[in-house]
Order: structure tokens, then C-alpha cells, then sequence
């Protein structure tokens, strides 16, 4: 025996089997997907009752809220496929923008610390150029160390000259002012890697922001119904969705 040969009471209730199971056996798209099987699978999909079912299934919490007198008496005398749509297509509106919410939230704490990157960046450059006229002092002072202790020796005139000449140009006790500097150095050193630090678990950070901005923007259900309805013939498009309609 087909399935063609099962009576329309055997059918009704294989249906009723699956849109009443908890498990989710059949859905909404099932019974759009059997409506445009045959005129009479399409007349057994459009029974009340399973599209009842559907609803105290899918949409529970809506169901038992309690209404008013005229929404109640409306919906009534609306067929229980219209009520799944109405609330079906609400659904997707609010799950539309939780994930539109998901997303911005995504890309506020990518914007963020692309932010913190940037002034961590423009700290590191800042300590690296204190670092450096630090160094160059300190080779300054090294010198003029240098030159005043040769002072205390002999040497010929023109070298002695150039030396003197260098003590004193100097302005500040060199002992002190190297002192100074060896500990600015200490410190530019010590911040420097403070912020690579922070730079490097800032990166970090980055990379896992970025990549839930791509998922919370990938939305592969969404993808794959788009593009199996856009590689569909024309016709048959025009068939699925007056049979969903």
C-alpha cells in the first residue's frame, strides 16, 4: 500500500501526531512544505487543529496570557494558521532586533578597545621619546664626566681646550644630573613595558571582540533559507509562498 492509498482519517492523524509532540516533530515550514506536495496533503495541512497545536507549542507564554474581549472574539473568527503567522512574524521582528542589539554591543566594545589601543600607542610613543632624549643626555653627561676628569692630566693644548670648553658648557652638577637620568631611564624602561603589557592582553581582547562582532553578524539560518530561496525557479517560488501564505 502507497501513501496515496492512506485514508484522509489516517493521514489527519499522523499529522496530529506530529504537530502535537512535544519533541517539535513537525513545524510551521513542514506543513507549508506538504501544502504544496498535493491539493489533498494541502487540504489536511490547513486543519485547525494543527495549527492550534502549533501555536501552544511554539508560542506557549503568548497563548496563555489572557486578552481582551474584542482581540479574543477576533481571533476567533481568524483561522489559527493566520494567528501563527501574525504572532510567527512578531517573533522575528523582536528576535530581529535582539540581534541587531547583540550586534551594536558587539561593536561598542570593538570600538572601545581599538580606543584603548590607540592611546596605549600613542603612550609607548611618548615614554620612547622621553626614553630617548633621556639617553642623550645621558651620553651628554657621560662626556663631560669624561672631559672633567681629563682635565686633571696632561694633554696636549687643542684637546685640553675642547675639553674645558665642554665642562664648561655644562650647567649642572654632572654627578647629580647623571644620577637623575640613570633613574628616568629605570622609570621610562619600567613604564614602557607596563604598557606592552597592557597592549599585548588589549590585543587579546580585540581579537576575541572582533570575533563575536562575526558571529553575532553571521546568522547562518538566515543565509541558507536566503539563498536556497534565491536559487529557487520563479514558479516554484510563487508555489511555496502562497502555500505558506
Amino acid at each position: 500500500m502507497s501513501a496515496s492509498d492512506l485514508p484522509d482519517e489516517l493521514w489527519a492523524r499522523v499529522l496530529e501526531l506530529g504537530a502535537g509532540a512535544a519533541s517539535s516533530a513537525l513545524g510551521f515550514r513542514d506543513l507549508c512544505a506538504l501544502a504544496i506536495a498535493s491539493r489533498r496533503l494541502r487540504r489536511l495541512s490547513l486543519h485547525p487543529y494543527l495549527w492550534s497545536a502549533l501555536l501552544s507549542r511554539d508560542f506557549p507564554t503568548q497563548s496563555s496570557q489572557p486578552s481582551s474581549a474584542s482581540s479574543s472574539s477576533s481571533q476567533q473568527q481568524l483561522h489559527p494558521k493566520s494567528v501563527y503567522k501574525t504572532k510567527f512574524e512578531r517573533h522575528k521582528v523582536r528576535m530581529a532586533e535582539a540581534r541587531r542589539r547583540v550586534v551594536f554591543e558587539a561593536e561598542g566594545r570593538v570600538l572601545a578597545c581599538r580606543r584603548r589601543l590607540t592611546q596605549l600607542e600613542e603612550s609607548l610613543q611618548e615614554e620612547g621619546e622621553k626614553m630617548k632624549a633621556a639617553a642623550q643626555e645621558l651620553d651628554n653627561l657621560e662626556r663631560v664626566r669624561r672631559a672633567s676628569v681629563a682635565l686633571n692630566v696632561w694633554q696636549p693644548q687643542v684637546v685640553r681646550g675642547r675639553q674645558k670648553q665642554l665642562v664648561q658648557q655644562c650647567t649642572v652638577p654632572v654627578d647629580s644630573r647623571l644620577s637623575d637620568v640613570n633613574m628616568e631611564l629605570k622609570v621610562c624602561e619600567q613604564q614602557i613595558a607596563t604598557y606592552k603589557n597592557i597592549y599585548n592582553k588589549e590585543k587579546e581582547k580585540l581579537n576575541e571582540y572582533e570575533e563575536a562582532l562575526k558571529r553575532a553578524i553571521y546568522h547562518p539560518l538566515q543565509s541558507s533559507h536566503t539563498s536556497s530561496i534565491a536559487n529557487e525557479p520563479q514558479a516554484k517560488r510563487k508555489k511555496r509562498k502562497y502555500a505558506c501564505h
